[in-house]
Order: C-alpha cells, then structure tokens, then sequence
C-alpha cells in the first residue's frame, strides 16, 4: 500500500454506498481506518449492496445526510457521482477534513503497475483490450475503473506484480492528487457532462488532470486525428506517443498499407492487417491503435498484440450484436451515451437501419449526430424516447431530417422500429444520451434491451 498512513487509525466516512463506495469501506477497513458509511438510503433499502461489509467493524451512518456525519471524522470518500462542489463537501473541506474519491484513495492504497485511459468516447472498449492484451502476456491483470469495477475492489488484494488498467472518467479525476498512471492515454475530447463541468474547458482541464504526476520516465498517448487534443499535449511532462488512422506518427501507432504498426523508441514493428482487427468500425481501429501505444510502451511483445486484435471480440452494450429476427438485427449500443459516441455507431452501419434515440439530458447539442444521420446512407428511421425527445426531435427537424416518430417506453421504441424495418434491416438502440430518466444505468438500459429483443416472437 503506497499510502496508508493517510488512513491508518483515522475516522474515515464513505459517501455513497453503490459498488465503489462499499469497495472503498472493506479497503479502508483492511488498511487499519475507522470506518463510518453513508448514504441517504436506509439499510433495508439498500439490502444486499452492504453483504461485502458484514462481519467488519463498520459504523453505519445511512437513511441520513451526509452534513450530519461530519463531526469527528478525519478524512471522507466520496464516490464519483458527487461533485466536488456539493454542499456538504466544501462544508467538510471548511473543516479541515481531506476529502478524497474512490479512485484517488484505492490508488493511494493498492500495490502494482497501472496504466491508465481517459476521454470521451472509447474508454471502456480500450480498457477491456488492454486487459486482454496483458493477461495474454502473462500478467495479472485488474480491469478496474469508471468501467464498473472499482479499484478499491481489486486493490483489496493486489500485490507488486499486478497490472491494473484503469478506466479514468472526469468524474474520478475532480479529486485527483497522488493518482500516476506508468502510461495514460486521452482518446478523444467531445461535448460531454456540461450539465456537471460547466464548459468544455473545463471539462478537458478535468481529464487532464490524469496526467498531471507524470514525469519523463512515463508515457502519454494522445489521439494524433483529434485536433482538440494539441493544446494538451503541451501540458504534459511525460514522453509523447500518437496513434492515427489517418497518416503516420514518428513515434506511435499508425496504419501502413493496411497494416498496423508501431514505433517507439526507435523501433518499429509491424502488428496485424487491419482487416484481422476482429471488432468493427474506425472508431474501433483508433481504440485498437491506442491499446497497441500503451501496450507497446510496456513491453508487450507485437505478437501477443497481434493475437489479442485477432480474438477480442468487444465489450457488452456497445455496438453489441443481440438477434437477428425476420432478416433484422438487433444491436445493443446502449454505451452510446453521448452525441459522439452514437455517431460512431451511426459510422458502423452498413444496413438499412432503424435507430432509438433519447434519455437523460446532459445538455448536449445533437446537431452533429443529425448531420451524420443524413450524411449516412442506412440510417432511414428515428424513434425517439425519454426526456430529450422533444430537442432532438427539433433538432433533427431544423436540420432536415423528417424520418421521426415518438415513443413513450423502451419496449415501444423496439416494436415501432421492428414495424418500421424489414428483411436486411438492422434495429439499433444508440440512445446518445444518459439513462437515469428511465433506468438505473446505460448496462440496465442495455440488459433491458436485450431482454426485450429476445422476447420478439
């Protein structure tokens, strides 16, 4: 544990009692802390979620605020669905209480090499190669992060030699202090969380964040085909490598002649055609020649590289095959939670298809996503659902595009477009929006999806 003097003997209070905040309490407890947890749930309403902490000498807090907890406590974690500016924070700052996230406090009490990925869109693919890529070269290997498996959860038990890939979200990052990825890679910066940040510069400066303890001895990887990212490359004190799909890069990974390559460090090697990359689209390719930055820049021999392109075969809820029914495929993108990540899907298409719509606002403007629906050739009808309905309706209809109908739940979005399709068709569900207006999360959207999909007769 690189830090657990911070925590050792310290009255310690956890916010949020979801998958982090729990994995924070059982990591904490194991580092010596006096644990206290907290959410404005009740322990019945929370149920099963607290089983991982039972036989611990926890002090439970809950059905309550956390402004009442404060007295006493030495330090807080907080989990990543609180802002650094909630009430209660800034009270417990005013304190002199250190107030910390998840993944700051799990990276200050885990041992092991880590690396680390950020950016709009193609984070969690990205990461689910890399984890793939290293367990294929014989590490131990902990996919952890904004993915859905905290860190707290793996560093429990990590030892020197483990690798963990991070997946590092803006979120994570408000409360970064220690945090040192050996490589961080930004794939991309897009409009996303305005409703959170505020503005774009904002929101960047809080990704960057993740590369701010990096020195010369690290390496940083950065999208050489998104030009929002030069002005952050200027920021950074680590070694630089790009990756592009677009033209070759002096040290990076590139596309030649329908092969991947790399070069680093004065080497070049070649990696695979293009065309055995197994996951599909450019988007995927660009996620592929970032992994094959970072896992370049660890040592990872090009063949192990090679292998994993060949056979990883991509991640649940995001351009995710479910059926086909009646000549129609159905597509599970639920991950497609904002304007960029839908148009990449939108780019994979090479069918008549017929696309869902709509959900939580994250105050995003969807006029790109139009314009890339009538720039396409396949994407013939819109079903529109959720609190956003009504902007990308308008939106699309200020752009041009006419193909729209309305509907009020999810299973009625998937019956319309199964009306509205035919032989040859695809259905695909690439909400570009967040889901909290009708479920829990975007990996409930998408279950529910599926579940939906697979009950057509």
């Amino acid at each position: 544990m690189r830090n657990i003097q911070r925590y050792k003997d310290k009255k310690v209070l956890v916010v949020g009692m979801a998958r982090s905040g729990v994995a924070a309490a059982r990591l904490l407890s194991k580092a010596g802390a006096k644990v206290v947890i907290n959410d404005s749930k009740t322990a019945e309403a929370l149920g099963d979620a607290l089983t991982p902490l039972q036989g611990l000498d926890v002090e439970y807090a809950l059905g309550c605020p956390a402004m009442a907890c404060l007295e006493g406590i030495d330090a807080m974690v907080i989990s990543p669905g609180i802002p650094d500016t909630a009430p209660f924070v800034v009270q417990a700052r005013e304190r002199g209480i250190y107030v910390t996230g998840e993944l700051e406090m799990a990276y200050q009490l885990s041992s092991g090499e880590m690396v680390a990925v950020t950016g709009t869109n193609g984070k969690t693919t990205t990461v689910s190669l890399l984890g793939e890529i290293f367990r294929n070269a014989g590490r131990k290997t902990h996919v952890v992060g904004n993915i859905g498996y905290p860190y707290s959860a793996a560093g429990y038990d990590s030892a020197d030699g483990d690798m963990f890939v991070c997946e590092v979200s803006s979120f994570q990052m408000e409360t970064a202090e220690t945090f040192h990825p050996r490589c961080g890679a930004l794939l991309n910066i897009t409009e996303d969380h305005l409703n959170r940040h505020g503005t774009m510069e904002c929101y960047t400066q809080t990704k960057m964040r993740m590369f701010q303890n990096m020195t010369a001895e690290d390496v940083a990887v950065f999208n050489a085909d998104d030009p929002a990212l030069d002005a952050c490359i200027a920021q950074v004190h680590a070694r630089v490598m790009r990756f592009s799909r677009q033209r070759e890069v002096e040290n990076g990974a590139f596309v030649r002649d329908g092969v991947i390559m790399t070069r680093f460090a004065g080497v070049e090697s070649a990696i695979c055609p293009t065309e055995e990359l197994y996951i599909p689209g450019p988007h995927n390719l660009e996620n592929a020649l970032a992994a094959a930055c970072v896992a370049t820049a660890c040592a990872v021999p090009a063949q192990v590289i090679a292998h994993t392109f060949r056979t990883f075969q991509g991640v649940e809820h995001r351009i995710e095959f479910v059926r086909e029914l009646e000549g129609v495929r159905y597509i599970n993108d639920s991950k497609g939670t904002n304007v960029d990540s839908t148009i990449k899907a939108i780019q994979t298409m090479n069918r008549p298809t017929a696309i869902i719509l709509g959900g939580y606002d994250k105050h995003c403007d969807f006029t790109p996503m139009v314009k890339e629906m009538l720039a396409s050739d396949y994407i013939r009808e819109a079903v529109l659902i959720g609190v956003t309905a009504d902007q990308i309706e308008r939106q699309c209809r200020e752009n041009g595009y006419m193909h729209l109908h309305r509907a009020a739940t999810l299973k009625d979005a998937i019956d319309q477009c199964r009306a509205l399709s035919g032989d040859g068709w695809n259905v695909l569900l690439s909400p570009a929006c967040a889901s909290f207006d009708m479920f829990s999360d975007y990996e409930a959207r998408g279950r529910i999806f599926k579940e939906l999909v697979n009950e057509l007769k």
